[in-house]
């Protein structure tokens, strides 16, 4: 069943229940009053009866019947009570509606808070003409004593009916209420279902399950707040980053308790997104992106994105490296196939000699570079950089020095190859790129590797150097001799992975004339996750 058809029924059948019963109420209500109505009116009558001067002086008269029983008539006329019946101390009736009943005992036994105590009162009892409510008064003489009693009284039969009249009207109204609550059931149940865009609850729990995974799953943390700042969602990547033990524990404050630094309330006041923001939270530099949510234009809320700078620096990194390895072996590529269009040329010159000499000439040379490297360099992730960047050298025009004296064993596991790459390529970026700058003087590169329980890079270019200002303040911004917008990240790289592998960087002038950087790392050492 629908979740529109099943709250159409419920709610219809509790309005019918809260109506019956509030029927019912109504009608036991309404039952008593009038019981106790006719009952005071009963009493009112029997009172006012019994201390009439004329009923009083029927008593002293040889026959009260004949003067008593006229007055009954009137009352019980004027007051349309079922009888009027008048006794003496003793119970006996001078008056009553049937006449063959006059001079008989009074029934129904409550005669006596009346006859003995004096008192007035509503009883319901049974008497000779059914069961009926009845107000009973005692009728004094002047003296002060009971000369007899007066009861008044209204059959409770005919109170049914009068019941039945009410219990119409309340039937009636029962029947409206339903109608009226049903259709508002059904309108209200097609709103909400509207409200929660035509979902079925297996569906929102679904969609509610998807959502927590897919949060979960991401390695961005989020959050979200409420049109009042306060957090709504909270993933265990945010929670790691704010240094949360348990991410429910929060859900719930304001956003400003945990980041008091957040411009999310400024994205919930104006409604603006706010892409790739820097931040700084807990002493870590975070990337946020902010965005407000939105129901039929209405700001209910906003959520922000965010991950931590280094993170992103490290996938730069390795993008880099990627970039390096296809430029290199583009570099590669394109060299050898203009060995190949030479070879091919000589040959369809008939050349062969010469050919072959050019073939014997570069596989000698590309066999004696790889083999040196290899020799040298035992790590293969490393060997196999420095060949890429030799054949990059050798397109660009570049003379790239690979001391003869370099020597390095493969890093133990401890030591993330990624960073040593990332070293290593970025400084010899920086060098190629700095020597194509200076075209005063003939573009070289010289590297040296060596391993003495530490591993030491050398990289020394032909450049212009780096001026002595820059020198004071490059561990502490983006640093680049270059004009370009959007550079000097490269040398951030750098400090930011010697830093995290707990190694050292010198800089001076070497002797080819442009910068010389010196990286030491131990290889005993473990990676800095501080």
């Amino acid at each position: 069943m629908k979740l529109q058809t099943r709250f159409a029924y419920y709610s219809s059948f509790l309005i019918f229940l809260i109506v019956t019963l509030a029927g019912l109420l109504f009608y036991v209500t309404i039952s008593d009053a009038l019981q106790t109505q006719i009952g005071n009116r009963a009493l009112y009558l029997a009172e006012t009866t019994a201390s009439r001067g004329d009923v009083i002086e029927a008593f002293h008269t040889d026959n009260p019947s004949e003067s008593l029983q006229k007055i009954s008539d009137d009352i019980m006329d004027a007051a349309k009570a079922t009888y009027v019946v008048i006794g003496d101390k003793n119970g006996i009736r001078y008056t009553h509606p049937l006449a063959d009943r006059i001079g008989k005992s009074m029934v129904g036994d409550d005669n006596d808070k009346a006859l003995i105590n004096g008192e007035s009162y509503i009883s319901i009892a049974d008497g000779s003409m059914g069961q009926s409510i009845r107000g009973k008064a005692p009728i004094f003489d002047t003296n002060g004593s009971i000369l007899g009693v007066v009861s008044i009284g209204y059959l409770t039969s005919e109170l049914d009916n009068l019941y039945f009249l009410y219990l119409d009207n309340i039937f009636y109204t029962i029947i409206i209420a339903l109608t009226i609550g049903i259709i508002g059931s059904i309108i209200l149940s097609r709103n909400i279902k509207k409200q929660i865009f035509n979902l079925e609850p297996n569906e929102i729990a679904n969609l509610l399950t998807e959502k927590n995974t897919l949060i979960e799953s991401v390695r961005e943390a989020i959050i979200t707040v409420n049109d009042k700042g306060e957090i709504t969602t909270l993933n265990n990547a945010a929670a790691n980053i704010l240094n949360l033990p348990d991410s429910a524990s929060i859900i719930g404050d304001n956003i400003k308790q945990h980041i008091p630094n957040t411009h999310l309330l400024n994205v919930l006041m104006n409604g603006e997104k706010q892409l790739d923001k820097l931040m700084l939270v807990n002493g870590d530099e975070i990337i946020v992106n902010r965005v407000p949510m939105k129901v039929k234009g209405k700001i209910v809320g906003a959520v922000a994105s965010f991950r931590l700078q280094s993170e992103i620096e490290q996938m730069a990194i390795e993008l880099t490296q990627v970039k390096q390895y296809t430029e290199a072996l583009r570099a590669q590529t394109h060299e050898f196939n203009n060995i190949l269009y030479t070879i091919s040329g000589l040959i369809q010159l008939n050349a062969s000699d010469e050919a072959l000499t050019i073939i014997h000439k570069e596989v000698q040379g590309h066999s004696s570079l790889t083999q040196f490297i290899t020799n040298r360099v035992k790590d293969p992730f490393l060997n196999g950089l420095i060949i890429g960047f030799f054949n990059r050298a050798r397109e660009l025009k570049i003379q790239l020095i690979f001391d003869e004296d370099s020597y390095l064993d493969i890093f133990p596991e401890n030591i993330e190859k990624g960073l040593i790459i990332s070293i290593m390529g970025n400084l010899l970026t920086n060098a190629f790129e700095e020597v194509e700058r200076n075209k005063e003087l003939r573009p070289i590169v010289r590297l040296f590797i060596f391993d003495n329980g530490e591993a030491i890079f050398e990289v020394e270019d032909s450049g212009n150097g780096i001026a002595q200002e820059k020198l004071d303040v490059l561990f502490s911004e983006n640093i680049s001799t270059k004009d370009r917008k959007h550079r000097g990240y490269g040398l951030r790289k750098v400090i930011s992975s010697i830093q995290d592998l707990n190694g050292t960087l010198a800089l001076g002038e070497g002797d080819l004339g442009g910068a010389l950087f010196i990286v030491s790392i131990s290889k005993r050492g473990i990676i800095n996750n501080d």
